[in-house]
């Protein structure tokens, strides 16, 4: 049996199969695998990885031309910024409101639908522990491919406790989890509107499901729906922004660059079996979409990326080898 307890702790001494970021000249970041016997090619020199495998975290190690490079194994969050990506990444300042608002915690039952290249699946798996359950729903086969390798990556293992399920969620959701056995669902889909009865069912009462939007048109059309069902609480919606800050003797200020938007968030709680909402609102309604507004919610009006068939296949090799570069140092 695989369990996360069993994963390696990312401490101690660098080994082989070790994923290490790199901060050279000017504080660019690089990160690499480690090879015994392999080199990191630069413009200004080979750095060879065995002299990095076997020095402690936080070492600085020269290449052949003198040039010195910072190695620190990667946090999650710069190896979910880093990693093979088929689709696009919740980020973590996301995954973190994610964790935070949706409660997830040690041994909650959560449904994920999509996804996507597995950066949120670990912040979810390391949150449930060894006695939670992660139920990943994918369309896309590339996708699930790639996410299982990045988790392998990342964790050395792919724990028991996480099921990808192939297909749309609205379908398999109901054949593969029983009524009122999930605590969480999380959504990061198209139109999530469109499986809000799979997943009420789906949750015990008082569980939550929380969508991850990225446009306004999607934030409305989602939140309605929810109101609408009469299956959830009044749903809540935000948004989050990050900025960083210079630090550089009296030179402190906010930096002239942030993460702004990349999602919005909506969260509601299952009410329970033939509850009817009060009616708390004060202010009239709006009116309902008409269906020259859905029209126009789809994947080229709405800017999403198509990922080419090429670039998922190299995607998948990059992340099957990281994998495999781990699993490798596991049976050493």
């Amino acid at each position: 049996m695989s369990k996360l307890s069993d994963a390696a702790l990312p401490t101690g001494a660098f080994r082989a199969g070790d994923r290490v970021q790199l901060t050279g000249p000017k504080g660019r970041l690089n990160t690499i695998t480690l090879v015994a016997g392999a080199r990191y090619g630069t413009h200004r020199g080979d750095l060879m990885h065995d002299d990095i495998i076997g020095q402690p975290e936080g070492s600085i190690v020269a290449n052949q031309s003198g040039v010195e490079y910072l190695a620190f194994r990667p946090l999650l969050s710069d190896f979910v910024l880093s990693m093979p990506r088929g689709a696009n990444i919740i980020y973590p300042k996301d995954s973190a409101q994610i964790m935070v608002m949706g409660d997830i915690f040690p041994g909650a039952r959560v449904v994920e639908a999509g996804v996507g290249s597995g950066g949120l699946s670990m912040y979810l798996l390391r949150a449930i522990g060894d006695h939670g359950t992660l139920d990943s729903f994918e369309r896309r086969s590339e996708f699930a491919e790639i996410a299982s390798a990045n988790v392998a990556t990342n964790l050395g293992l792919v724990p028991d406790n996480w099921n990808i399920h192939l297909g749309d969620l609205q379908d398999e959701l109901p054949k593969k989890k029983e009524d009122a056995s999930v605590d969480r669902i999380i959504l990061d889909m198209l139109a999530p509107w469109e499986c809000i009865d799979e997943c009420a069912a789906a949750l015990v009462p008082g569980g939550l499901i929380m969508g991850y939007v990225a446009t306004v048109t999607q934030l409305s059309r989602f939140t309605e729906a929810l109101r609408k069902s009469g299956q959830f609480a009044e749903p809540e919606a935000w948004e989050s922004m990050v900025r960083g800050w210079h630090l550089q003797g009296l030179a402190v200020r906010p930096e002239h660059r942030m993460i702004g938007h990349t999602g919005f968030l909506v969260s509601a709680r299952r009410l329970a079996p033939n509850a009817v909402l009060p009616d708390f609102k004060t202010t009239k309604a709006k009116p309902e979409f008409a269906d020259e507004d859905i029209a126009v919610w789809n994947p080229d009006h709405m800017g999403e990326r198509k990922v080419s068939e090429k670039k998922l296949r190299k995607t998948i090799r990059s992340a099957s080898a990281a994998a495999a570069a781990k699993s490798e140092q596991g049976e050493a």
